[in-house]
């Protein structure tokens, strides 16, 4: 009994998974995958295409809204050896396939092995392996700060909010280069805190991180933030406000130096929030019932085998590139290739994660199953 008890501390119970949820991670995995064809498959440049720039707004900060809406557990107890448990099972989960499969891909897509691991170990975006390295960042953050707080008397919303606010803060100094020598663009001599944050990919948290927080947010109050969707006056006035911010972020540029960022973050939240609600209220066609949403909901539960597997794929085409070059603002022929591609290459690192996945070692130390 002694013994149920602890397994019942240490893992909360599970609720039943929001289909609609699945599908949506899934979808947002064939942006990603979509997006890494369109600029490292066919050479495709942001000024030159008429769809990158748009879908790049929103594909990462969702898939970061995701995973901090699913961090969130009401049940889960937080102590010491719960927090030591998630940790070891997250630095196990995260670090052991990304440096193999970082490895693997330096061996088969690069002539010289050891200088490409030098000079991609150094890049903030590890040849696009960044993700499950600042993800892990994320949550070994989001652990620490449930653990203090769960250590408050009562539950309050101002932990979460201030650490909300602080995230912003460090969201919005990363776009002020002129200001602050951590930032993005800097111009001055590199400072040891500059280099460590890029060679430690930290700094993609600094991007990031707050829309992991709005997830968590939204799921903490999610009986609100349902109310809130629901209400007839909100989703017109993201509409209208999404509209504005992405035309300016995009197009207009109406705010210049300092104050540009205000229409990129709002642009950013708004759209990530217009999805969001996009599949949830047309829940009903993402069930497992659905061939969509079965299909969506498989893709959403393999995003880290796609994610890790995918680069090892990636076309090299730059002859497509040159041509969105030559034709601008198509952007449906500019998505529909970079969306096509991607689906062929999500089905190979499927099938080559089935595989793998036919060894339990392979299935518990790549993927994290088992």
């Amino acid at each position: 009994m002694r013994n149920f008890a602890h397994m019942n501390e240490l893992t909360p119970a599970k609720k039943p998974r929001l289909e609609w949820l699945d599908a949506l991670r899934g979808f947002t995995m064939i942006l990603v995958v979509a997006n890494h064809v369109a600029g490292m498959g066919f050479g495709e440049e942001w000024r030159h295409s008429s769809a990158i720039p748009f879908l790049v707004l929103f594909r990462m900060p969702l898939f970061f809204f995701v995973s901090g809406f699913l961090a969130y557990k009401a049940s889960q107890v937080w102590n010491l050896r719960n927090l030591g448990a998630l940790v070891s099972k997250k630095l196990r989960v995260q670090i052991i396939p990304t440096v193999v499969f970082f490895f693997l891909a330096m061996a088969i897509l690069n002539k010289n092995f050891w200088s490409a691991v030098e000079t991609t170990i150094h890049s903030p975006l590890k040849g696009g392996y960044w993700f499950t390295i600042a993800l892990l960042y994320m949550f070994l953050l989001y652990y620490l700060f449930s653990y203090v707080e769960s250590k408050f008397k009562g539950k309050s919303w101002i932990p979460i909010t201030l650490l909300f606010i602080v995230s912003i803060c460090f969201y919005e100094t990363w776009y002020q280069p002129k200001y602050f020598s951590w930032a993005q663009g800097y111009r001055g001599a590199k400072t040891d805190l500059y280099n460590f944050l890029m060679d430690s990919s930290f700094a993609q948290v600094f991007l990031y991180f707050p829309f992991f927080l709005y997830g968590n947010i939204v799921h903490r109050y999610w009986d609100k933030a349902q109310r809130l969707m629901d209400s007839k006056w909100f989703f017109p006035i993201v509409i209208v406000v999404v509209i504005l911010a992405t035309l300016d972020a995009l197009k207009w540029h109406t705010l210049r130096m300092t104050w540009a960022v205000i229409p990129l973050t709002v642009s950013r939240f708004g759209l990530l929030t217009i999805v969001f609600m996009y599949f949830r209220h047309y829940q009903q066609y993402f069930t497992k019932f659905s061939p969509i949403g079965a299909s969506l909901q498989y893709i959403g539960r393999r995003t880290l085998d796609i994610y890790l597997i995918h680069f090892l794929f990636m076309p090299d085409l730059p002859v497509v590139g040159e041509f969105m070059k030559s034709y601008p603002h198509n952007f449906v022929i500019d998505v529909v290739s970079s969306v096509f591609l991607g689906l062929v290459i999500i089905g190979f690192s499927i099938i080559t994660s089935n595989i793998l996945r036919i060894s339990p070692f392979f299935k518990k130390w790549l993927f994290g199953r088992g």
